[in-house]
């Protein structure tokens, strides 16, 4: 049975980068997975365009841009972002913000989608670190505001690190909810705020996090009511994750998806989704963690087929 949403993915996500930490190859995988057990059909993924670069410097300093396309970043700025620099690279980054844009629309016209991909919410206007060259969520809200496609946005960020690029993007931006429930003990140093930062003990369990979870999120849709949610879904709070030390099992981090799902499609906010960091021991975790994402949206939509977003 196909997919009742839409996944925006491309080969050129997986940078290739080897036994590196970051495990860029888990895009290719997460979407084989999807078609070998027969979750999704060829044709629920779409192809996404590279984002404009007009799109790009809505969030980014022409400075920024200009030294990331000419391959002009210094050693420094090379080692902050943590992942080598290439034309690849940029092209998969610029494939990422396209690609959360299309979800946007997507999770707009049919109450949900996924990128298979993005969730880099370290990047900075004017710098990226933590693996993060651009920040494709951003990118996306405000290129949605732009064409008038939404007015007000909401992120609700699940990575086991806060999101400090998207705090500081939207920072006194009253149009945009940023949410994010993080390791406190872990990077970034220092945490911008968020307009609810839930800082979470080192090696939390799964009830008490879905609890806090729960709560927080309750009274984040109290205060604010979105045009569009975008989705950040680190399956690094994973107990077995190499950068993380929360305490989550992989049946609770699903539980987690269908919390989020769940509490949009009973307000009728339409999510998109973008698959952020995860780094477990054994790739095969990411992998399942993400594809368990997908399903979590899936049966959110199943067990509610009347209610739209």
């Amino acid at each position: 049975m196909p997919l009742p949403f839409k996944l925006v993915y491309d080969d050129r996500y997986d940078l290739h980068l080897g036994a590196h930490v970051f495990p860029s190859q888990k895009y290719r995988l997460v979407r084989q997975a999807l078609l070998d057990e027969a979750l999704a059909a060829p044709a629920d993924f779409l192809a996404p365009e590279p984002a404009a670069d007009e799109d790009v410097l809505r969030v980014h300093s022409q400075e920024y841009v200009r030294k990331v396309k000419a391959g002009k970043l210094s050693s420094m700025e090379i080692l902050r972002l943590e992942v080598p620099y290439s034309k690849e690279l940029v092209e998969a980054f610029w494939l990422a913000a396209g690609g959360s844009i299309l979800a946007g629309r997507r999770a707009l016209s049919d109450g949900l989608a996924a990128n298979i991909g993005g969730g880099f919410h370290h990047a900075f206007p004017e710098h990226g670190e933590g693996f993060c060259l651009l920040h494709d969520v951003a990118i996306a809200i405000r290129r949605l505001q732009a064409d008038g496609a939404i007015q007000t946005a909401m992120v609700v960020d699940t990575d086991v690190h806060q999101g400090n690029g998207t705090a500081a993007i939207f920072g006194g931006d009253g149009t945009v909810f940023t949410f994010s429930i993080h390791q406190e003990n872990n990077y970034p140093y220092p945490k911008p705020p968020s307009n609810i930062d839930v800082d979470l003990p080192d090696g939390i369990a799964d009830a008490d996090y879905l609890a806090r979870l729960e709560s927080h999120l309750l009274r984040a849709f109290e205060h604010f009511q979105p045009d569009l949610l975008f989705y950040v879904a680190g399956a690094d709070p994973y107990r077995e994750d190499q950068l993380g030390g929360l305490g989550l099992t992989i049946n609770g981090l699903q539980k987690r998806d269908r919390l989020v799902f769940n509490m949009a499609r009973r307000r009728s906010v339409p999510a998109a989704i973008a698959l952020a960091g995860g780094y477990a021991r054994r790739i095969e975790d990411t992998v399942r963690i993400h594809v368990n994402t997908i399903l979590a949206a899936r049966d959110a939509i199943l067990e509610s087929p009347s209610s739209s977003l």
